[in-house]
């Protein structure tokens, strides 16, 4: 492995930032305190700064030494999520309810190392432009980002990100070409029915009951709706009802979500949901609200650029450790909406541990800092003066 040795001469740094923000963790479009501190370095290492893009959203843009050439952009996500840690580290969460989960706070702090070693070196071509982004965990960071003007009044040839991952072997950075990570919506099923005596259910209209029978009927899309050569996903991961034993609630609410990888299929569960919300309510005498809002695109990986993100991941970890993956995931990232705006790829660097992302548990290997660093200087080296 050969990691800039410049980004290894300061990786204490950088551990100690990366234990900092896990400390202190701020949800989507919350993160004051995150902002502030990436602005502060970014300012420190003499990078031109811009705050607010997309509320919590932070710029920085870097002219290197050798002359004009492509602007690269390189994106980190800032958010944490809204759990609590149970992971009993010497730098735990210390604001309840939020944790560092998912390891934004190590991609925040692999771009400043990125950031430093460039602002520092200047042995590049063109610009680069470093994108800090909000509330990439569902609250539609990217697109405020985007709706904030974000490739118009900083214009990117190019963009890349990347993702941790405890499920890779400690280093390994990989790709998928194209289609690489599922689409989503997230939706909500609104039963309304008639409360009663929980002693006199026969007068209600009884809003659990279609809550079970609803559940139920939407296991069916995807196992009898989809081809099974299509890749698609219905989870229903929240059911909320009822204040009391003695109370037949008059609503309930089922929510969850859909992934997919093809629009088409997406529009064909849509319709399918809405098909059999009013099904059964019809059969029960309720009404059923239906709400579903797509909340991430399909993320595409621009495939031309593919080569030269791999190319520079080589520089980094070595060819052995670094592959082309043959299949798609059905998680989702938010970074798919900037792809749709900019050429660009997004891959992933494991790292040691394997306790899963989004686990309260999950715990951060510090020594992907260096490497993800290093992996986003290389592409900005390599890329840069290529016109």
């Amino acid at each position: 492995m050969s990691v800039i040795p410049h980004i290894a001469d300061f990786a204490h740094d950088l551990t100690e930032i990366r234990q900092d923000l896990h400390r202190h963790p701020e949800i989507g479009f919350e993160e004051v305190r995150t902002s502030a501190i990436v602005a502060e370095k970014l300012t420190s290492y003499g990078i031109e700064v811009h705050r607010g893009i997309g509320k919590t959203g932070v710029i920085g843009v870097l002219k290197g030494s050798l002359g004009p050439g492509r602007t690269i952009g390189l994106r980190a996500d800032m958010d944490a999520l809204p759990m609590e840690e149970r992971t009993n580290l010497s730098y735990s969460s210390q604001n309840p309810g939020r944790f560092h989960g998912c390891g934004h706070d190590g991609h925040t702090t692999i771009l400043l190392g990125a950031a430093r070693y460039l602002a520092e070196t200047r042995q590049f071509a063109g610009t680069v432009i470093f994108i800090f982004q909000p509330g990439e965990e569902g609250c539609g960071g990217a697109r405020a980002m985007l709706a904030d003007g974000l490739f118009e009044r900083f214009p990117c040839d190019e963009i890349y990100a990347l993702h941790n991952s405890p499920q890779d072997d400690p280093y390994r950075i990989g790709i998928k070409p194209g289609p690489a990570m599922a689409g989503a919506d997230f939706f909500d099923l609104r039963i309304k029915g008639r409360g009663s005596h929980g002693a006199h259910p026969e007068t209600s209209r009884d809003p659990i009951i279609v809550a079970t029978a609803l559940v139920q009927a939407l296991q069916t899309v995807i196992s009898r709706n989809i081809s099974p050569l299509k890749q698609a996903v219905l989870s229903v991961t929240q059911i909320h009802s009822g204040t009391a034993y003695n109370i037949v609630p008059e609503e309930a609410v089922v929510s969850g979500t859909v992934r997919f990888m093809d629009r088409d299929v997406n529009e064909l569960v849509r319709a399918r949901m809405r098909s059999i919300a009013a099904g059964i309510a019809a059969s029960f005498e309720v009404e059923i609200e239906v709400d579903i809002r797509n909340v991430f695109d399909v993320l595409i990986n621009t495939e031309e650029l593919v080569e030269g993100y791999l190319a520079a991941a080589r520089d980094v970890v070595g060819e052995e450790n670094v592959y082309v993956k043959g299949n798609p995931v059905m998680g989702s990232e938010d970074f798919a909406d900037m792809l749709h705006a900019c050429p660009g790829v997004y891959c992933t660097v494991g790292h040691a541990g394997n306790v899963p992302v989004h686990n309260p548990g999950f715990v951060l290997d510090d020594g992907i800092l260096p490497v993800g660093a290093s992996l986003f200087a290389r592409i900005v080296e390599r890329r840069g003066a290529i016109t």
